[in-house]
């Protein structure tokens, strides 16, 4: 029987605050066996209402505590920056003496790890730290984040990696050793996100009825792309008269996607989606003709894995992506997507007008697309494999 373990798992993203990470923490420890010896604590940014993505989750294996978690300083060299981290170890000295907690789990290095390690020198809780690819890389040209991700490092137990592009970033701006990391791939429910048949009615509720379809799902900001696919309709559209962009998210930059839609005369031909329940966010995947996540590099914002990928896969759709961080990782190129260079637009049209003019097996890479995603990105394998990495840890925490 494995040991007790109190776990707190420290993330500001969480639902139904949108966000890969907050979703993939979600459907990881809700699963968690708690009878194999885990008791889970998630604690999570309060502003939620402001987002208006759906009601709070609830489930009997978590705990769920809201508290502030925001600053737009995330350093010492500002009194905005000492205060937060003075009231966030407040505040979570007090849960985990409540919560007897026995090890923190960091939704991210900056600054839910920089949190646990201050709290790991005021009352010994050992944490370890996910790494999402794009975190470390925006830290490294920093030199105080530099610094603050060496001591995180340091001091976690382990440092699990999204993808092993993650791992690779990690390693190489010597931020830790290939024994510290363990690589996780985000997982997806298959029996949630399957295929489906045609459903007209919602086709036509959605304004897709005799359209060509293409979807991106994903916070609206500058490194998905979401502005060069919608440049890639400008040049699609006299060779596809019917292509219809749908995009799900919302964030920063819907208003200069929405004022260039306006620039080249697209306003019909784009269709931004927000606020959707999980049901209709899956029909949605499930009667899109094409999805697309045209991810690029900005500077050292990179797309580290890309779970909208994996689920999209997993409900039978040929997928895009960019070529930037872990996408590669989420699919099998050439059988069931493409990565392309999303910074140029004519390929992403060409690739489009490829699928669309069926130059390939499409139902042939729908299939393989479903059964790659099963066999190897469920969330029954996956759970399985972060049990087992947890029940190590603990082992090897009470070992030494």
């Amino acid at each position: 029987m494995p040991l007790k373990e109190n776990i707190l798992v420290l993330t500001e993203n969480f639902p139904p605050k949108s966000g890969g990470s907050g979703r993939w923490f979600w459907e990881l420890y809700s699963r968690l066996e708690v009878d194999n010896g885990f008791s889970i604590t998630v604690v999570s940014d309060d502003e939620v209402s402001s987002y208006n993505e759906g009601e709070e989750l609830s489930h009997d294996n978590l705990t769920l505590i809201r508290m502030p978690l925001r600053s737009w300083e995330w350093g010492f060299k500002s009194i905005h920056g000492i205060k937060f981290y003075y009231s966030t170890i407040r505040r979570l000295r007090k849960i985990t003496k409540q919560q007897q907690i026995t090890q923190i789990h960091c939704g991210r290095i900056i600054h839910e790890g920089v949190s646990a390690w201050l709290l790991k020198k005021l009352s010994g809780i050992d944490y370890i730290c996910y790494i999402h690819g794009e975190d470390v890389e925006t830290a490294a040209v920093s030199r105080e984040h530099s610094l603050l991700v060496k001591q995180v490092c340091k001091h976690a137990t382990r440092l699990i990696c999204n993808s092993y592009n993650s791992q690779r970033i990690t390693q190489a701006l010597g931020f830790a050793s290939t024994e510290k990391t363990t690589v996780l791939h985000p997982g997806v429910d298959s029996q949630l996100f399957k295929p489906a048949g045609a459903d007209h009615g919602f086709r036509r509720s959605m304004g897709w009825d005799d359209k060509f379809v293409i979807l991106t799902v994903g916070r609206l900001q500058a490194r998905k792309g979401h502005d060069k696919m919608i440049e890639a309709l400008s040049l699609l559209r006299s060779t596809i008269p019917n292509v219809h962009y749908a995009i799900i998210g919302d964030g920063e930059c819907k208003g200069s996607l929405s004022a260039l839609c306006k620039k080249l005369a697209l306003e019909d031909k784009v269709q931004f989606l927000s606020g959707l329940n999980d049901e209709n966010m899956i029909a949605c995947y499930q009667q899109c003709d094409l999805f697309i996540l045209p991810n690029r590099t900005i500077e050292n914002d990179i797309e580290g894995f890309g779970m909208v990928l994996v689920e999209a896969q997993s409900c039978g759709k040929i997928v895009i992506a960019g070529d930037s961080g872990g996408t590669k990782e989420t699919m099998l190129p050439e059988e069931t997507g493409f990565v392309i260079d999303c910074n140029d637009v004519s390929l992403i049209a060409k690739k489009i007008q490829q699928i669309y003019t069926q130059s390939y097996d499409i139902e042939k890479m729908q299939t393989a697309a479903r059964q790659h995603v099963v066999a190897n990105l469920d969330w029954q394998s996956h759970v399985k494999k972060a049990q087992n990495l947890f029940e190590q840890i603990s082992q090897g925490l009470h070992k030494n």
